[in-house]
């Protein structure tokens, strides 16, 4: 990864944040504990992928259909999370996968 890798990234994290702010305060509220759930339990493509700002593009969409943010994901942002990530890798499942390798086997 280059400096210019690092830089056209932190650019994009930077317009996806501003997206971010520009929703109303009860999106933005739902926005932030999802991002802290799914950094916990960690789809390995997090960073990078298209989870997040699949996200405030689905939120966007909520807010122009002029609907509150419990009415598009339920009463239970978890849950809602968990559906998003239930096919993807996640870091639990990297740990499992190394715990379960047979001593003396690990990947180098």
């Amino acid at each position: 990864m280059g400096i210019q890798d690092i830089i056209e990234g932190k650019k994009q994290w930077r317009a996806h944040t501003a997206r971010v702010k520009a929703l109303p305060a009860d999106y933005r509220i739902v926005y932030k504990e999802m991002q802290k759930y799914l950094f916990k339990v960690g789809p390995v493509d997090l960073p990078d992928g298209p989870l997040l700002p699949g996200i405030v593009d689905f939120f966007e969409e909520g807010v122009a259909a002029g609907k509150g943010v419990l009415e598009l994901i339920g009463s239970d942002v978890a849950a809602f999370c968990d559906g998003l990530i239930q096919d993807t890798r996640t870091y639990a499942d990297v740990y499992q996968e190394s715990i379960s390798a047979q001593p003396g086997t690990a990947d180098k």
